[in-house]
């Protein structure tokens, strides 16, 4: 069993909190603009199930993964309703001041996928927070959602299938467990564009040859992320992704960069971080999505609660479909139109896939701003 600050029973005594965030009515926060909110949670309860929604006049949430994060962080969001009190109910879950972190770094320590991962969820949905307060109606009328990794737990969150703090206390366990994995071994991960003649699975052999010839044992090396038509990210060892980025140019990628991860996520280096988050999942409790959430694995949404559980560790080591996800989510007949979509969290990557995967869609995108504006 993995060590905590706090146990799942003590996770569960905050799940009231959780509870009286969503329920709540939120007070103005000082100088914010927008319209008066309405009443309704952001994360709803499970017995308050959304009406229909027409679907010309809907939107749809992404959350962002690892990768995203930047020292800064959730600046713009402390004046926004519940906000402070979220990252109060981190800071007792996960033991340390997590909004210092955000704000103040050190970028070093906010880059460990300990923290980054909590940090990032956080945020995340204290983004929610602030469309919640200046667009209640983008919340009101949400159909679908989808994150990027540790993305989907806060998309998760926001359905109703999974309360804030058990969540977090999730995140907080496969964090911890995915960093104990990334450093049994040098690895990391590689965004890639390649050229129509790139071919990914050769490079992937090219790679793992590469390694044995430097003695390297049973070497990993495969694509970790689909993001968009010829945008990938491959992970494994370390020596690995050095061969593929130095010979990008034969391989046919017009772009190889590091990703600042700590780790191969989402291929076979994760499989010992597999039993923590089983286990801690058995124990905190997960509902049928509220609204249509998809799952990283394939691309489509989740069916029922041991459908989440199931998905959500079987993420850890297979490639996230995001390019999938994105077809999937807004696959429609012609003439019918596209949802407004929000990206809530740090960065804007998730924006630039939608751009690639569908430019008629991200047409009707915007990001939610986690700095404020005035301090920029």
């Amino acid at each position: 069993m993995l060590s905590s600050v706090v146990t799942v029973g003590a996770v569960r005594s905050l799940a009231s909190l959780s509870r009286r965030l969503s329920a709540n009515q939120p007070s103005s926060p000082e100088a914010a603009p927008g319209p008066e909110p309405e009443t309704r949670a952001p994360f709803p309860d499970s017995d308050d199930r959304r009406p229909w929604k027409d679907p010309s006049d809907c939107s749809v949430l992404l959350f962002p993964g690892q990768g995203s994060q930047f020292v800064g962080m959730g600046r713009g969001l402390l004046k926004y309703p519940n906000v402070k009190e979220m990252f109060s109910v981190a800071q007792k879950i996960l033991g340390y001041d997590l909004l210092a972190l955000c704000l103040q770094g050190p970028e070093e320590e906010l880059r460990k996928t300990v923290h980054c991962q909590p940090a990032v969820f956080v945020t995340s949905l204290a983004a929610v927070e602030r469309l919640n307060y200046e667009n209640p109606k983008a919340i009101e009328m949400c159909v679908a959602a989808a994150g990027f990794s540790v993305g989907e737990f806060a998309a998760l969150v926001f359905s109703g299938a999974m309360n804030f703090p058990e969540a977090l206390y999730a995140v907080k366990v496969r964090a911890e467990a995915m960093q104990k994995a990334s450093e049994l071994a040098p690895s990391g991960m590689l965004s890639v564009i390649g050229k129509p003649q790139a071919h990914y699975k050769h490079a992937c052999m090219q790679a793992k040859e590469h390694c044995r010839s430097l003695g390297v044992q049973d070497p990993v090396c495969s694509v970790a992320n689909y993001l968009f038509p010829d945008g990938r990210v491959f992970a494994g060892h370390q020596k690995a992704l050095d061969f593929l980025q130095e010979n990008s140019r034969s391989l046919k990628f017009s772009r190889a960069r590091p990703l600042p991860v700590s780790g191969a996520f989402h291929t076979e280096m994760m499989e010992s971080a597999i039993e923590p988050l089983r286990e801690v999942l058995r124990q905190v409790e997960v509902r049928r999505p509220e609204i249509n959430v998809y799952s990283n694995v394939d691309g489509k949404r989740y069916m029922n609660e041991s459908h989440v559980r199931r998905q959500l560790v079987k993420q850890l080591v297979s490639p996230v479909k995001w390019e999938q996800t994105l077809h999937e989510i807004y696959e429609r007949t012609q003439g019918r139109k596209f949802p407004d979509t929000y990206e809530l969290g740090p960065g804007k990557q998730l924006g630039a896939t939608l751009q690639r995967c569908n430019r008629k869609a991200f047409l009707k995108y915007a990001h939610v701003e986690v700095t404020a504006y005035e301090d920029d």
